[in-house]
């Protein structure tokens, strides 16, 4: 009988993971109308193209590459590899610093060199930046996620090897990543 209640208890979802899901599906499908009224829009007199900078396929590798690291540490951790996972951690933190950087020097290009701004009737630049600032949100709060297991990893006094907060974190991760590529995708191909 007691194997039949553990059992039980580890096919049930957490709650920090059922709640991540249940954001995730709020993100989800607030992208989706945006995307979809972008596509409504674009449709408009005085609508402008917008060119994705080069710079975006650079941070699209870091943030993919980040992605990878934080599924290794993931795994380290699990195998109480610590060593590994601190610093598989800090890479993974670093690359996704790399990637708020290199989002930035691309949005200066689009601000500065194609003068995409929040002028125009049409709202292509209202669109962009509004669809993208979302975006940023999630990429920094998922930055501040990752500081929050770097500093438990490095300086944390207590030694608990519950993996959820480290699967919450990465599967958040992998969200915002996937959700980067859709964006970038989507503003190559309709943009």
């Amino acid at each position: 009988m007691n194997w039949a209640v553990s059992e039980n208890q580890r096919q049930k979802l957490h709650p920090h993971k059922f709640t991540l899901w249940i954001a995730i599906a709020s993100i989800l499908m607030m992208f989706a109308g945006l995307t979809s009224a972008f596509i409504v829009k674009s449709n408009l007199v005085g609508w402008r193209n917008i060119d994705m900078p080069k710079v975006f396929w650079a941070s699209t590798a870091a943030i993919v590459s980040s992605s990878i690291t934080i599924q290794l540490a993931l795994r380290a951790f699990r195998q109480r590899d610590m060593r590994l996972y601190r610093s598989l951690i800090l890479t993974t933190l670093l690359l996704g610093i790399v990637f708020v950087v290199l989002q930035w020097i691309g949005f200066k290009n689009l601000w500065y060199q194609q003068k995409i701004t929040f002028k125009g009737s049409a709202g292509a630049g209202q669109f962009l930046y509004v669809i993208f600032g979302l975006h940023a949100l999630h990429v920094i709060a998922g930055v501040i996620a990752l500081l929050v297991l770097f500093i438990k990893a490095f300086f944390g006094k207590t030694k608990v090897y519950s993996p959820v907060p480290t699967e919450v974190t990465a599967t958040y991760w992998h969200f915002v990543d996937l959700l980067w590529i859709y964006l970038l995708v989507f503003f190559i191909v309709i943009g």
